[in-house]
């Protein structure tokens, strides 16, 4: 197994722009801490705004070549970062536990999930099609055809850095595009990681450039309204998204926007209970209760909720809590201090306005940011943790007592991620397909991410989708021609 003195050793720290790491033009370093243990991880070079816009200059450059690059060259270059990616696994998984805190098992599961979009987009590249035919008047032919929008703008979370990546990044270069990527702050290093890997397989100097700044919009702003982006991608919070789509209505961009969540886990009353209970701990407590696809409300039949509650307690009870590093570790650290603060404040709220704690609600005090894995019982309709996304290991249980009321306290909420629906029942299930307001859903399971299926939301969950058919298409413009006389 590779150390951590081993991998920091060869990890890049500077800017990578134009196929070459370089220093920033400021001088100035971001440290990366170590959620676990509070401590510095990694330092490296800290974007300054012209920073972001050498990397465009370098992605507008590369353009018009890559866009001309065979779909087949395109397919095979993406196909050897998969491959690439399966032997640095090790690598890869070892720096999302240092930088981000999963467990070291879970941190596989994303090189898994991560690598999958470059497979799949590698298959994608050579399918792209148009039409081609005669017009309904007989007076010509037309030819509809797909051409790539042009140099891109991908902001990637800190929660999944391996995955986020790749799934933006596989099918804007399967597409013919270039890009420019700025991942969070308080995860860069898989990203850095990431395109030393995609230098190795063959993308061409200039047609993926890695920015990473402590100053975010900063850096951003110059970039989003430059005239020669035509396309800006986006996952994190439904506030940050609202300013982009701001910034980028005055160029008019395509956007793609994965926002907040607040996902709903319906329970009803002639669900497999073994089932639904092995379904909660996966959709909240996988990634730490720090995912958008996290169930946010379970949402519980009355004639089960007591005995859902003490089995879903009895197996929290049971999970580690600890470093992401160290075997049997269920539960690592929260991104930072304010995570943890604001948990510790929304469990506060929930147990003062009436909800049951059965297990866990408190921070644990350091080295690093950790929260007790929690379940709250018979949550009231208005704390603050049924409205906002928790993104953290908090399991809130709210009590139905009828269809139509799980269906409206399901929906009731401004966002439309995802749900959860957890019954034998084949026509309540079609039911709550066509019910529930939400862009994906899960029918007894607990996750429902995979490459081949398109990732989105609906309402202030956002636009537009990632993965699947729809994915690549996301990355391409639809052009018209028509032939008279032909």
């Amino acid at each position: 197994m590779l150390s951590q003195s081993e991998l920091l050793a060869t990890m890049p720290t500077g800017l990578y722009i134009d196929g070459a790491f370089r220093e920033g033009s400021s001088g100035r370093h971001l440290e990366v801490m170590n959620p676990a243990t509070g401590e510095v991880l990694h330092t490296i070079a800290d974007a300054s705004p012209a920073d972001g816009l050498v990397a465009l200059d370098a992605a507008v450059a590369a353009a018009d070549a890559w866009a001309a690059t065979s779909a087949r060259s395109r397919g095979e270059i993406l196909r050897k970062a998969f491959d690439l990616l399966q032997e640095r696994r090790d690598a890869f998984a070892l720096t999302m536990t240092l930088e981000m805190g999963k467990p070291l098992v879970e941190a596989y599961g994303e090189v898994n999930y991560g690598g999958e979009f470059l497979r799949w987009f590698s298959e994608e590249a050579p399918r792209i099609a148009g039409r081609y035919g005669p017009n309904p008047e007989g007076t010509g032919t037309m030819i509809v055809s797909q051409r790539p929008v042009g140099p891109c703008f991908l902001m990637t979370p800190w929660n999944f850095p391996l995955a986020m990546a790749t799934r933006k990044i596989a099918p804007a270069l399967a597409a013919g595009c270039t890009v420019v990527v700025k991942p969070a702050e308080l995860t860069p290093l898989t990203t850095l990681l990431f395109a030393q890997l995609l230098e190795d397989a063959g993308v061409p100097a200039g047609v993926v450039n890695v920015i990473t700044t402590s100053s975010s919009a900063e850096v951003s702003a110059p970039i989003i309204a430059d005239p020669r982006l035509r396309k800006l991608s986006f996952t994190g919070s439904t506030p940050v998204g609202r300013t982009l789509l701001r910034q980028a209505a005055d160029g008019v961009l395509r956007t793609s926007m994965e926002l907040g969540g607040n996902a709903p886990f319906l329970v009803f009353e002639d669900a497999d209970l073994d089932q639904a209970v092995d379904g909660a701990l996966l959709a909240k407590f996988r990634n730490i209760g720090q995912a958008c696809t996290a169930a946010n409300r379970f949402i519980v039949h009355e004639s089960v909720a007591g005995e859902f509650a003490h089995r879903v307690t009895e197996r929290v009870q049971a999970f580690r809590t600890g470093p992401g590093t160290e075997d049997g570790v269920t539960i690592g650290p929260l991104i930072d201090g304010r995570a943890v603060d604001k948990a510790a404040a929304l469990v506060d709220d929930a147990v003062a306005k009436g909800a049951r704690l059965l297990t866990g609600g408190r921070a644990i005090e350091g080295p690093g940011s950790f929260f007790e894995a929690t379940v709250l019982d018979r949550v009231p309709a208005d704390a603050d943790l049924l409205r906002e996304e928790i993104f953290a290991p908090v399991l809130a249980i709210v009590p139905f007592s009828t269809e139509e009321q799980a269906v409206q306290l399901a929906n009731d909420t401004e966002y439309g991620l995802v749900g959860y629906v957890f019954t034998q029942d084949l026509a309540r299930g079609h039911r709550m397909i066509a019910r529930l307001a939400t862009g994906m859903m899960g029918l007894n399971v607990g996750v429902v991410s995979n490459a081949a299926a398109p990732f989105g939301g609906i309402k202030q969950s956002g636009l537009g989708r990632e993965g699947g058919l729809e994915g690549i298409h996301e990355y391409l413009s639809t052009k018209y021609t028509l032939i008279p006389g032909a």
